[in-house]
């Protein structure tokens, strides 16, 4: 069965797909552990350039990249043209700091000398989602490759377009074959490839039940797995917040890329004293985004990447209707298009407040106290991340270690950045990627004794 990339906005088919064989998948597979032997021996410094000269290519041909992102998935042109250029930071940040972070840790013991040295592993499978058909690639290649691993990509089925340009950005930079590499694969190809003996770990970013998938998997064969799942963040605004301000950056946490991101604020836990003029100035704010053509600059909403998604979440608006939440905006649907959506009188129960919404859905819920607001911030399977919106940064920084989330934000959207660790706690995975933290997922951090 072949595959065939739909751009949502139009329902053209931008290209069609062949699977690879088996026979295929095993020549990559074996291609990349060739790489590997002698890639771990390239100097860090020689590693450093070619990722650096991947950042260049990505910022000289933004507009190619970004073109492709809007087609395949629906993003405005402007957020994918972002996506590209944060593609080249985190390129140009490993490049920077890969020595640093891999530099030998001395530990004094009673050995003449004592030392942890952090060596690459091997081949890494990279099971990446479509809603950052770039960004999410990049934010594991850059760690991985300059650690002296190589990178195996699975992609999302509808931006193997994406997949096939990402993998040109490295060959094009100069790195050798086979030391970054794009499967054309089918899911049921997924424990061949993890099974194989060069593969020495996964990373995923996806749904709760693919990653509960790969990590049974990978665990059957004894491989490392980083698992970034779903979210539901809570987005908790206090009586004393500067509302203008906070809603303007719950616009962006919960509107960005369509509402389709994991780290996008979901539940907006209103303090009852401000939650009137809150839900006005920003249903205000969503009635002035203007929705169209992903290609047009103008366009602020695109359509969803694909028409099951918004059926899911139409599905998930009516049933929340139906038991009690009350509609502010929006609500209607229209082929893979959703109108952006807010929901008053949300309570734990409905989907809104329970499951993750992968879509142009804002939550509203009131409350009386602060307590209440992390109680019912704490009440998700999920973890990846917490807002607070409040001019008492000292009291706000009190309950940092009262939310289990992977981060916790104050004044500003939870989102990633190359210079710190990035990932969640309970169903939203483990691991960190990015940062430090990242690079260490996938080494040996080997002990070194002499006596």
């Amino acid at each position: 069965m072949e595959f065939k990339s739909i751009n949502p906005y139009n329902d053209q088919i931008v290209e069609t797909y062949n699977p690879e064989t088996e026979e295929a998948i095993s020549q990559k597979l074996e291609k990349s552990e060739t790489a590997f032997k002698s890639w771990r021996k390239v100097s860090l410094k020689d590693r450093a350039k070619l990722m650096t000269k991947a950042g260049e290519i990505l910022r000289e041909d933004v507009k190619e990249y970004a073109k492709m992102i809007s087609l395949e998935m629906g993003k405005p042109i402007a957020e994918s043209r972002a996506e590209v250029h944060k593609c080249a930071w985190v390129c140009e940040y490993f490049a920077e700091k890969a020595a640093e972070f891999l530099s030998d840790e001395i530990i004094e013991t009673d050995a003449q000398k004592s030392f942890v040295r952090h060596d690459p592993i091997g081949s890494v499978l990279a099971i990446m989602p479509w809603n950052f058909p770039f960004w999410q690639v990049f934010r594991f290649a850059a760690p991985t490759l300059m650690a002296g691993n190589v990178g195996l990509l699975k992609h999302a089925p509808n931006v193997f377009g994406c997949a096939k340009q990402i993998e040109e950005v490295f060959l094009r930079a100069g790195f050798p074959d086979g030391v970054f590499q794009n499967l054309i694969v089918h899911h049921d190809k997924t424990e061949i490839i993890i099974a194989h003996d060069a593969v020495k770990a996964v990373t995923l970013t996806g749904s709760e039940r693919a990653g509960a998938a790969v990590a049974q998997i990978s665990g059957k064969y004894i491989k490392k797995t980083l698992l970034e799942l779903g979210g539901n963040n809570a987005f908790i605004v206090w009586n004393d917040a500067n509302i203008d301000q906070a809603v303007a950056t719950a616009l962006t946490a919960r509107m960005l890329n369509c509402g389709q991101s994991c780290i996008a604020a979901k539940r907006f836990i209103l303090m009852e004293g401000i939650y009137e003029e809150f839900v006005s100035k920003f249903t205000t704010a969503v009635k002035n985004l203007k929705s169209g053509d992903p290609l047009e600059e103008s366009t602020q909403v695109g359509p969803m990447a694909r028409k099951d998604l918004a059926d899911q979440l139409q599905d998930q608006v009516r049933k929340s209707l139906e038991i009690g939440a009350e509609l502010l905006l929006g609500g209607k649907q229209q082929g893979a298009y959703h109108e952006p959506t807010i929901l008053g009188n949300v309570k734990p129960g409905m989907p809104a407040f329970d499951e993750e919404t992968f879509g142009p859905l804002a939550a509203m819920i009131k409350v009386k106290t602060i307590e209440e607001a992390f109680a019912l911030s704490e009440q998700s399977r999920y973890g990846l991340g917490v807002t607070v919106c409040t001019t008492n940064i000292e009291k706000a920084l009190e309950y940092a270690g009262e939310v289990s989330d992977g981060a916790y934000f104050i004044n500003e959207l939870v989102k990633s950045d190359p210079r710190l660790p990035f990932g969640g706690e309970k169903r939203s995975g483990y691991g960190r990627e990015l940062a430090k933290n990242g690079m260490m997922e996938f080494v040996n951090s080997k002990t070194v004794y002499v006596k």
